[in-house]
């Protein structure tokens, strides 16, 4: 089998013309590949189901008499889950490493199998949010149960996040309203928007607010990040409504309607299980926005592009995304860790995403990369030397915090320094 590829990065074209492919025979392996993660996908439903579970084991706690303590712990699987058992199934696992020949990738896309596994989050997600909401308002609970449950059910609804930015990514008009439906659980609709046309636009440059700055701790940048979201996404959608005569309260508005259908949600939760929910509501929310605010603080950090002679910025490379290619994780998040391919193909679904070998690594998955995010000395100590490291010492390369710049620049030329004395030794 023969196709035809881009040319890579630096090779030399024929000296007559600027033909950028070349021909490509496909080895005997890959023209026999299969998808060996492709029944795997099953799992990425789970996270959907997290209150259910725990919800499940309390009961049998309860069935069994177990201890009192193993009973009220139960309610807090969830973080357990996220922060423990996914860690160690990237330990045990390790990395995947696979990527799908480029020739089979329309296929891959094409397969309905995979669209299927990524909309069952959504019911599955729903079911859990309401059946939690009869638990809060009828289940005999102490507060700290009650919290439990919440902080639980965050953990889906960051991770439907993640869910709705795969489909939202997508061209039909189904997958982009089943998106905004998921947002709503976390009341984050103008993600939508912000992130599609304000981020994908400006990563990995100062303007870029969803771009975290080397010496910018985690809290910092939620505290930064989060306000400018907001504005960013309804400006976007303000010019664009203008350019069709229309005015920006439009239900054309998709941070509007995507607001509507938040307020249409919590509004029908309220009136079905009374005012007492929107504590757990606003819990679980948070929570939810916590844990998608701060991946996105892990995904770009102190990574820049450069700008060119016209004042623009260069375009946005694997160079500009960190990337963690460990299996279990990119089970559970639809391989949101090959950050760098869907930056480069936005549309391109879960399945399909490549890893890059030139993109800089992340030392652990994600889950583990947020411990050690929410404490700052720790992410410094790890992510700062990893970043000088790939930019090879050279501090002017990063996109820094400035009011750690001078500190910083002070520090890492100092190390470059060393690191020049240390070669010509």
């Amino acid at each position: 089998m023969t196709t035809t590829r881009p040319r890579p990065t630096g090779s030399s074209g024929p000296a007559d013309g600027p033909d950028t492919t070349y021909e490509h025979h496909l080895t005997a392996d890959e023209q026999k590949w299969i998808d060996k993660k492709k029944y795997a996908w099953i799992f990425s439903i789970i996270p959907a189901a997290i209150p259910l579970i725990i919800w499940g084991v309390a009961e049998w706690m309860a069935a069994i008499n177990a201890p009192a303590f193993f009973y009220h712990a139960s309610w807090f699987l969830g973080p357990v889950a996220v922060f423990i058992l996914i860690p160690i199934g990237d330990f045990v696992l390790g990395r995947d490493g696979e990527n799908a020949p480029e020739e089979f990738v329309p296929q891959l896309e094409e397969t309905k199998y995979y669209r299927i596994i990524s909309y069952l989050y959504f019911p599955v997600m729903l079911a859990s949010l309401i059946l939690c909401c009869w638990q809060w308002t009828y289940g005999d609970m102490e507060w700290y149960d009650k919290l439990g449950l919440a902080w639980s059910m965050g953990m889906t609804s960051g991770i439907g996040i993640v869910a709705a930015h795969e489909l939202g990514h997508k061209k039909t008009g189904f997958e982009r309203w089943l998106a905004k439906i998921v947002l709503a659980v976390p009341a984050y609709g103008h993600f939508y928007v912000e992130h599609n046309k304000g981020h994908h636009v400006k990563v990995a440059t100062p303007e870029d607010p969803v771009s975290s700055r080397m010496g910018e701790n985690a809290y910092i940048y939620l505290l930064r990040s989060i306000p400018r979201q907001i504005p960013r996404a309804w400006n976007v959608e303000k010019t664009r409504l203008a350019r069709s005569k229309k005015g920006q309260f439009n239900l054309d508005n998709d941070v509007w309607n995507a607001w509507l259908i938040t307020l249409v949600l919590w509004g029908a939760l309220v009136i079905g299980f009374g005012i007492g929910i929107l504590p757990y509501m606003l819990i679980q929310a948070v929570i939810g926005i916590a844990l998608l605010e701060f991946v996105n603080y892990l995904e770009h950090y102190g990574l820049l592009r450069q700008k060119l002679e016209d004042g623009r910025y260069e375009r946005c490379s694997p160079e500009h995304s960190w990337n963690s290619d460990n299996l279990t994780t990119n089970i559970f998040l639809y391989q949101l860790q090959r950050h760098s391919d869907h930056h480069a193909n936005p549309t391109r679904r879960y399945q399909s995403l490549r890893s890059d070998v030139f993109a800089p690594e992340l030392p652990a998955g994600y889950a583990t990369m947020i411990a050690a995010a929410a404490m700052p000395p720790v992410w410094f100590a790890i992510m700062d030397k990893r970043l000088m490291q790939y930019y090879n010492y050279d501090i002017e390369r990063a996109n820094l915090h400035p009011g750690k710049a001078a500190k910083l620049r002070k520090k890492w030329n100092r190390i470059a320094a060393e690191q020049q004395t240390v070669k010509a030794g």
